[in-house]
């Protein structure tokens, strides 16, 4: 769902920090959705599984990782917070390079991001954010489909995602971007 109250048809992070707390927006090139209504139990369960098996791995290593909502800053090139157009809360992302993270969130493009389909979002997740992603340097990208039990994956080659790889969520699946990681899909069964 866009922004609807309001007039204006560009938005920035300036806008963004603005609204509502209690209401979770994206802005993707500075057009608003609405991040409602609230993930559903398997979202949260599958999005909370996957987010322990990182969390675990990296105790102690230099990459940290965030689950949502925790705002992810896009900016072109050096455009200033204010003036970002794009402001994202991925399901998980990792994030192995401090100096992006401050109080605010992440700003630029973390190592890897994991989205949690949901039925109001897969389209948004598939097309634009996929794109988005991309073009701001993101090394991998998985998009995991909860209800066919299904991961596509996405990885960053010269500046491009290579062709989807898209396979059951059975077994274990190692994550390229963390060596040595794999991600258990046990608890999907059923």
């Amino acid at each position: 769902m866009k922004l609807a109250s309001q007039s204006r048809q560009h938005f920035t992070y300036a806008d963004y920090r603005q609204w509502p707390e209690e209401e979770r927006w994206e802005i993707i090139d500075g057009e608003a959705y609405a991040m409602s209504p609230a993930p559903n139990r398997i979202h949260q369960t599958v999005a909370g599984e996957i987010f322990r098996q990182i969390a675990n791995f990296l105790e102690g290593k230099p990459c940290q990782v965030y689950i949502a909502p925790f705002d992810l800053r896009l900016p072109e090139k050096d455009e200033a917070d204010d003036e970002t157009q794009t402001v994202v809360q991925p399901d998980i992302m990792v994030v192995c390079d401090d100096a992006k993270l401050d109080d605010r969130g992440c700003r630029s493009a973390p190592d890897w991001i994991i989205e949690v389909l949901s039925p109001s979002t897969a389209s948004r997740d598939h097309v634009q954010k996929k794109a988005l992603y991309e073009r701001h340097g993101v090394r991998a990208y998985w998009l995991v489909h909860p209800a066919d039990r299904v991961l596509t994956r996405y990885r960053l080659e010269n500046g491009v995602f290579t062709p989807a790889l898209i396979e059951e969520t059975q077994g274990a699946t190692a994550v390229e971007v963390l060596p040595g990681l794999e991600i258990q899909w046990s608890f999907m069964a059923g």
